[in-house]
């Protein structure tokens, strides 16, 4: 099939990977356990895995974000120009949000003191914790979207975008809705974070099976 970026062909095996944003998925993942569950550690050093986990949800949406709009060709995917862009970038959101959030975790300049006080409502925190990688998903979302189905002209892929939409959107909902309703019937034993994680994991397994649809890459699974 030929589009405006030539053939469906050339298109895909000019196009990136999703595979860059495994090492901060397993990093998100790694600083979760440690922040969230229940181990016998200092509260300085809860505090300093949960700043590395916000920090490293927003840094890895941005990726997510970045391999979306590497599809269209703005830059030669696999370049030192390309990768370096997308890691630098990505490492001053990394940083810059790490830096908000242990500073309002120790209180370094007291900039964000009034958020340890009740009702501890940081809103810097909420927004780039909440806000801010739900519009980079939603802007990967969108993208991926058009590129397979108007230049590209394909169907199938979308069945896996969406699976991993929805798989994520029920990990959302088990975690701010469901969760205090686990949590209460059992006595604290188990909450929503369980199944978000579940459902997260199977959000980026469909999000790595997309882009495997879609490209020329000899990826391990069979290709219909």
């Amino acid at each position: 099939m030929s589009t405006a970026y030539g053939t469906f062909n050339d298109f895909c095996r000019d196009s990136g990977s999703a595979a860059a944003t495994i090492p901060g998925y397993i990093i998100v993942e790694i600083c979760e356990i440690i922040s969230v569950g229940h181990f016998p550690l200092d509260g300085a050093i809860r505090r300093g895995f949960s700043a590395a986990h916000i920090a490293a949800v927003v840094a890895t949406t941005w990726i997510l974000m970045l391999n979306g709009a590497v599809g269209y060709q703005l830059l030669d995917d696999g370049t030192a120009l390309s990768i370096g862009l997308i890691l630098i970038s990505a490492a001053v959101w990394f940083v810059g949000t790490g830096y908000i959030a242990l500073d309002t975790g120790f209180s370094w300049t007291g900039y964000w003191d009034d958020t340890l006080s009740a009702p501890n409502r940081s809103y810097w925190l909420y927004t780039l914790y909440q806000l801010v990688p739900l519009v980079f998903l939603v802007i990967f979302f969108i993208l991926e979207a058009y590129l397979v189905l108007r230049v590209l002209g394909e169907k199938k892929p979308m069945l896996y975008l969406t699976l991993a939409a929805l798989m994520f959107a029920i990990g959302q909902v088990f975690q701010y809705v469901i969760s205090v309703h686990l949590c209460n019937s059992t006595n604290g034993a188990i909450n929503g974070g369980l199944f978000e994680t579940l459902f997260t994991l199977l959000a980026v397994i469909f999000v790595w099976v997309f882009w495997s649809s879609i490209t020329e890459d000899d990826w391990p699974m069979p290709m219909a």
